[in-house]
């Protein structure tokens, strides 16, 4: 099992009203340097899933409030019964290569309570996510430029 380094703490909100403004906003801002300005996908990450009732957010935060990394959870039964999302898995550049990914993504596939989980990978991290137990379902796709791959467990 992953660990956070000890400089991090894991935080879930089960809720956004649970999350304190200045730390969404820190969520978002890393989002947006990472998939916007990193990786030059243009696109409206605020996309009013992280106000459904059904979203996990979770995130490593250091002690002085900076947020490391971030990971959401979505309900998608209506694709599929009992079916769950995990995306926006993201990592300052500064905290990677520590595991803090790691130990975000075994937290989330853990909120998920042992239902089926699909993600869309990027695809060069296809091996890093059947660390995971994920495997491949289906046929690669471009998103925003980016090749990805969608992904299962269960």
């Amino acid at each position: 099992m992953a660990r956070l380094p000890t400089e991090l703490s894991l935080r879930i909100a089960r809720s956004i009203d649970d999350i304190p403004a200045r730390t969404f906003y820190g969520v978002a801002r890393l989002r947006q340097e990472v998939f916007v300005v990193e990786q030059g996908c243009v696109y409206l990450d605020l996309d009013g899933r992280d106000l459904e009732s059904t979203a996990v957010q979770l995130w490593a935060e250091a002690a002085d409030g900076e947020v490391a990394a971030t990971v959401r959870t979505l309900d998608e039964s209506r694709r599929e019964p009992g079916l769950r999302s995990i995306g926006r898995v993201v990592t300052a550049p500064a905290w990677r290569g520590r595991g803090v990914a790691a130990a975000l993504l075994e937290a989330a596939i853990a909120e998920c309570a042992g239902g089926p989980i699909l993600i869309h990978a990027q695809a060069h991290l296809e091996a890093w996510y059947e660390r995971f137990g994920f495997a491949a379902s289906g046929e690669g796709f471009l998103e925003d430029g980016i090749p990805h791959l969608p992904m299962r467990i269960g």
